[in-house]
């Protein structure tokens, strides 16, 4: 990694936020047993789920699908709870380390996540002292608005555009090894965050 790093792009589950696949299978196994569960199981990587993190549907269709598909009158909130249970939080160091390096970087986030996600993040997640999601970053990218999604070329040149940023002074940080590839073919310098903390050790 170079040194002269003026901006720095954060991912967000995985690197910021915790994620446990099994806790949210578990909480649509309370509210519907094992038949949405396993709905939930065979349609992770399908069309419902990109559907979301494309911006395509809305929660509420999302949750109708849900419904459609698992053949049970649950409701909205129950449903979006057992979603959200994939999340599991935001360590205390990673949230006072973001607001150390938004003094001395300009700092963005990229997911590629749905609406449902986000405004538990936003909402529960980022608030610490004070603070709300404004003051960690420059800009917030996130795929279900920009309607693109990581790994794809497109999506990294709309944050460097938008943000006005140049990608060879640009750090991204990510858990996908596809996706620090297409940004790293962009001439965006790459870190492939293994463990949820090894970013913490980066010398920035």
């Amino acid at each position: 990694m170079q040194k002269d790093i003026k901006n720095i792009i954060f991912d967000l589950g995985g690197v910021l936020v915790g994620l446990d696949g099994q806790r949210c299978i578990d909480a649509f196994m309370k509210i519907g047993g094992d038949k949405i569960a396993d709905v939930i199981r065979r349609h992770q990587s399908e069309s419902l789920f990109f559907d979301t993190e494309v911006g395509n549907i809305t929660p509420a269709i999302f949750c109708d699908r849900i419904r459609e598909m698992s053949g049970l009158d649950l409701s909205n909130k129950a449903i979006l709870w057992a979603w959200n249970e994939l999340l599991t939080g935001i360590p205390t160091q990673k949230i006072i380390r973001l607001l150390e390096l938004r003094k001395r970087y300009n700092v963005y986030l990229l997911s590629n996540t749905n609406d449902m996600h986000w405004q538990k993040c936003a909402d529960d997640f980022f608030p610490f002292a004070g603070h709300v999601v404004a003051d960690y970053f420059d800009e917030v990218f996130l795929s279900y608005e920009l309607h693109q999604l990581k790994p794809s070329e497109a999506i990294f040149k709309t944050v460097l555009e938008r943000a006005g940023i140049d990608a060879a002074t640009t750090l991204f940080i990510d858990d996908s090894a596809e996706n620090c590839a297409s940004a790293d073919a962009l001439g965006i310098q790459a870190f492939l965050n293994e463990s949820p903390d090894d970013w913490l050790q980066l010398p920035l």
